[in-house]
């Protein structure tokens, strides 16, 4: 592989819908006037973006919030904190935003989108959380996901909700709950406990906490929880069952539409006091929303903390067999149907990075992991399968820990920067290996979002080794876009999903592959041999280290 990608080799794409009749300038000017508030709460930052409506970014205001790590494998975060950083965000983007001579009487509504499947319970009549926020990446449930595979009708859940047991899913994180903190189960057996992923607890606080007791998932972030029928996207009462829950104790939030101008209520205070809360999705389907994917075969891959593939299947879920998990795209609500995704989900991408910076301080910021890993011509041998909590998609092998093969005396920093970078792009080839199988249609160029992608390396690598092109687009906020999107057709700022096919479609750059299949195809086989020799790590019985 080359040492560097420089600009040159990437082409600038032409776009296809050039030829379509634009947007009318009356309209034009209309949409430029119009704004859109977007609360993105990810898994280590939360960013709140104000958008036109031409999806142009005027605003935005990011911080990183604390990760706490208690223990191997546990990974927690502060309920309070993060609600605390959302205002913060709102607060100095609003300032940004009328500092530049806006009104905020033009912002016409704001849309929520968050991370996944991290788990949060309280106490109804408080309102306040009984415990951290269990992270979606979180890895202490490996013994009870082994416990209750050999539960009867285990084999029934992932035809019902789409997701299989794992350490992934709320389910998993809420039953540890039960069993580990005494308040929990206390506060259940009162008919008090509140159950809710990050959606539903900034729409709980964002309209005034227990005083107003709003409590609402959409059908997305639902999807992640397991306790929702995909077919009917509503609660499962086999699934409740199974996972020994009683909906008369367990206070559930009610399942809506992504959009909808009245179910997510409005801020309650704040710079936007009053301003409706119209969208709501979770942050990888808003990743594919924000990427146009509304046709049945386009997919988006977003490299993030982890990194997640969506491909649209259209109005009827698909079920994997190969590996991949079953979800809602995204819903619209109205007269649209649900719209279903085939994901692949990779837990470690970014974090992988952050290890390299903060662990092994090989540079001093994530941004120079790029200069890093072009002092070298490839990876030297060297693999790093980033199991650090266990393999997601395809594998699903969760007894699994991060593992380096290949070292040698001649392995350089700049061999393992390179090698952290490309076990998600060996990864997303499984995924999409595995998309092909499922759907029977092979891709032929990926979009692409997220953190990692700002680097030309990785993207070049990215599509060598799957051997097709990469898209990437010049603004790379699309998940923040596709909450401002979803939130804009709840409020008429957009009705057709044809008004939007001029959004973020300038000086998007396209990534060819640059080396032979033949080559990637060795490299690749040596990265399968790498996940097998990492099998088997973790004790199968406590999902801990042996001493």
């Amino acid at each position: 592989m080359a040492t560097s990608v420089h600009a040159a080799q990437a082409e600038r794409k032409i776009d296809a819908d050039s030829q379509n009749t634009p947007v009318s300038q009356q309209d034009e000017a209309k949409l430029k006037t119009w704004y859109i508030g977007s609360i993105d709460q990810g898994t280590t930052s939360t960013r709140f973006l104000i958008f036109n409506g031409l999806g142009v970014p005027v605003a935005s205001h990011q911080i990183e919030f604390k990760q706490m790590y208690p223990q191997s494998g546990w990974m927690e975060q502060d309920p309070r904190e993060i609600v605390e950083s959302v205002y913060t965000c709102i607060e100095e983007a609003t300032k940004s935003f009328t500092d530049k001579a806006h009104s905020t009487d033009d912002i016409k509504a704001i849309g929520i989108t968050s991370q996944r499947e991290t788990t949060i319970l309280w106490d109804r009549d408080t309102g306040e959380p009984l415990y951290n926020a269990i992270a979606w990446p979180d890895t202490r449930t490996q013994a009870i996901v082994r416990e209750l595979k050999a539960r009867k009708g285990a084999d029934k859940l992932q035809d019902i909700c789409g997701l299989p047991l794992s350490t992934y899913p709320s389910a998993l994180k809420l039953t540890w709950l039960f069993r580990n903190v005494p308040e929990v189960r206390r506060t259940y057996d009162a008919g008090r406990l509140m159950f809710g992923t990050i959606d539903t607890w900034l729409l709980y606080n964002l309209n005034g906490g227990k005083d107003k007791n709003v409590h609402v998932t959409d059908t997305t972030n639902a999807s992640r929880t397991m306790f929702v029928n995909l077919h009917t996207l509503e609660y499962s009462p086999e699934v409740l069952d199974f996972f020994e829950l009683d909906p008369q104790k367990l206070i559930l939030p009610k399942i809506v539409p992504c959009s909808d101008a009245d179910a997510f209520g409005s801020m309650a205070s704040g710079t936007l006091k009053g301003k409706r809360i119209t969208g709501c999705l979770g942050d990888q389907s808003a990743a594919l929303v924000g990427q146009l994917g509304f046709e049945p075969g386009m997919a988006k891959n977003t490299y993030g903390t982890g990194c997640f593939l969506l491909y649209n299947v259209g109005e009827k879920p698909v079920m994997s067999t190969h590996g991949l998990l079953a979800t809602v795209a995204y819903n619209f609500g109205g007269k649209r149907k649900p719209v279903y995704a085939l994901e692949g989900s990779i837990a470690v991408a970014g974090s992988a990075v952050k290890y390299v910076v903060n662990n092994l301080k090989f540079v001093e910021s994530s941004a120079k992991i790029s200069e890093c890993a072009a002092t070298v011509k490839d990876n030297g041998g060297c693999y790093f399968v980033t199991a650090f909590s266990g393999l997601f998609a395809p594998y699903w092998i969760d007894d699994a820990q991060g593992t380096m093969f290949g070292i040698t005396q001649y392995t350089q920093q700049g061999h393992i920067a390179r090698a952290a970078m490309e076990a998600t792009c060996f990864q997303t080839k499984a995924i999409l290996d595995a998309m092909e199988k499922d759907s029977g249609h092979k891709l032929t160029e990926l979009a692409v979002d997220g953190g990692m992608t700002d680097s030309d390396l990785c993207m070049q690598t990215q599509a060598d080794i799957i051997n097709i092109p990469v898209d990437r687009p010049m603004m790379r906020e699309t998940t923040a876009l596709g909450a401002a999107i979803v939130a804009g057709f709840a409020v008429d700022v957009w009705k057709e999903f044809e008004e939007l096919k001029e959004i973020n479609k300038e000086d998007r750059t396209i990534f060819k592959p640059q080396i032979s299949q033949e080559d990637s195809g060795k490299m690749y086989s040596r990265w399968t041999k790498a996940v097998e020799m990492s099998r088997g790590w973790l004790d199968s019985e406590t999902g801990n280290q042996p001493q």
